[in-house]
């Protein structure tokens, strides 16, 4: 085979090539998360308070659709890894010729309804009126351009379950430098506004989705297949499908939260939910270790369980948790003392009461900061062994517990509630993943049958 960034996982360290395969990934999602920064730093600083709320107003819903479309190419992600582990490379071409028609078809079909429905979502969530349109305006622009975002998920889904984790990063580099200059541009030189910046965030995606896609088919040899033969697989179908449909309907559960909570939040004014956009940006970005590790975590178990090596997936988990948890300890003290000036870097001098109530914000949720990063290693872990029921149910709990809580926290201690309800949600749901991977139950759960 020729000489690729592919990477074997299923020998050596699982500590070192955790650290090995997540850094390329975090600093990855680290660009991913600095590109949304951006968003929200231009809009916050030239635009307006209000069009930095019409921004983050439309959060949770436009990943609701998009969580959908990840879900469903994240099943044939486990499913590649897997084949990969057990060296079974036929399996894996035929995974990714089906995997093409899963993201595409699927990105097509959520973008439509996406698009169609952006209106009522908004005042489902009881948007208010002075950044509504504004909102419609920024949702239909960013579902126009699914497509991008979708195959630029599901093809470094496809390269991180080979072991590559180092080209979806270049790709995402030039990606995030690309939407810096055109949100500048848009921005400052041809004034759109909102809109300019949904604009740039699609056009940017698009690029490293293509880019991801051409190197994938072209460059990693045991992808590629004579163009006749790039169609579906049934069998391959009926596993990526059966795997992805939790995965979507998970990611579809966190995103029914975050739209919920979204609305206990346009219950209360612009400062509030400025603040609280601000808040969100910073706290994806400080918890992007977790991510990253969570998604090395889930690679190493696909190939390890492919390979029936349970004993060497058992030890990744236990470095992926110990790294975490220290990780969290390390930010606690950062985040609480130097909250302030991280949210003034996405405020006008005036915005005072915004700094405040983001500040609030972040020393009631940094001291859950291990409790989140738990559920993201144990919902990768079981992602990756096969066990997708659990994370389905993981979802399902932050539903419950974070809108509950929303509800019932705000009616007692005002809008503090919003964040004590995500900080307890965390605390819940990490322990349901927890408990799983200690009863064992995940044994057997690999779509390789042996």
């Amino acid at each position: 085979m020729q000489k690729t960034v592919t990477k074997d996982m299923t020998t050596g360290s699982p500590t070192k090539l955790l650290i090995q395969f997540s850094l390329p990934m975090l600093l990855g999602n680290l660009f991913q998360q600095i590109y949304s920064m951006v968003d929200s730093i231009v809009v916050g600083k030239f635009v307006s308070k209000d069009a930095l709320a019409a921004v983050g107003a439309t959060g949770s819903l436009i990943f609701l659709i998009n969580g959908l479309a990840f879900g469903l190419s994240g099943g044939i992600s486990i499913v590649i890894s897997q084949y990969y582990g057990a060296k079974d490379y036929d399996k894996v071409r035929k995974s990714f010729a089906t995997a093409a028609y899963i993201i595409l078809g699927s990105a097509l079909i959520l973008g439509l309804v996406g698009f169609l429905s952006s209106r009522w979502l908004l005042e489902l969530l009881d948007t208010p009126a002075s950044i509504i349109d504004a909102s419609e305006i920024y949702m239909k622009i960013s579902f126009a351009g699914v497509v991008g975002i979708a195959c630029y998920n599901g093809m470094s889904g496809i390269l991180r379950a080979l072991g590559d984790s180092i080209t979806p990063l270049l790709f995402l580099i030039v990606a995030s430098v690309l939407n810096v200059v055109l949100d500048l541009l848009f921005v400052l030189v041809f004034h759109l506004d909102v809109p300019g910046v949904a604009i740039a965030t699609i056009i940017s995606q698009m690029v490293s989705a293509v880019g991801c896609t051409v190197y994938a088919y072209k460059k990693v040899k045991i992808l590629r297949m004579p163009l006749k033969e790039f169609r579906p697989d049934k069998d391959i179908f009926k596993k990526s499908i059966s795997l992805g449909i939790p995965l979507a309907l998970q990611n579809s559960l966190v995103s029914v939260s975050m739209a919920a909570l979204q609305g206990v939040i346009n219950s209360y004014n612009e400062v509030v939910i400025a603040a609280n956009t601000v808040v969100n940006r910073i706290e994806q970005l400080v918890l992007q270790p977790g991510s990253s590790v969570g998604m090395a975590l889930a690679a190493f178990a696909g190939q390890n369980i492919g390979a029936g090596q349970t004993d060497r997936v058992k030890k990744g988990y236990r470095s992926a948790s110990i790294m975490i948890i220290a990780f969290s300890v390390l930010m606690l003290p950062v985040m609480y003392f130097g909250g302030e000036y991280i949210m003034r870097l996405f405020t006008k001098k005036e915005d005072f009461e915004v700094v405040v109530t983001g500040v609030m914000a972040i020393r009631i949720t940094c001291f859950f900061y291990s409790f989140v990063g738990m559920i993201f290693v144990t919902r990768n872990f079981l992602s990756g062994v096969g066990d997708i029921r659990i994370p389905m149910i993981m979802g399902f709990s932050e539903v419950v517990f974070r809108i509950s809580l929303a509800y019932l926290l705000t009616e007692f201690i005002g809008f503090q509630g919003i964040w004590w309800a995500t900080a307890i949600n965390w605390f819940f749901t990490s322990l349901i993943g927890i408990f799983r991977i200690a009863s064992g139950k995940w044994k057997g759960k690999s779509v390789i049958k042996r």
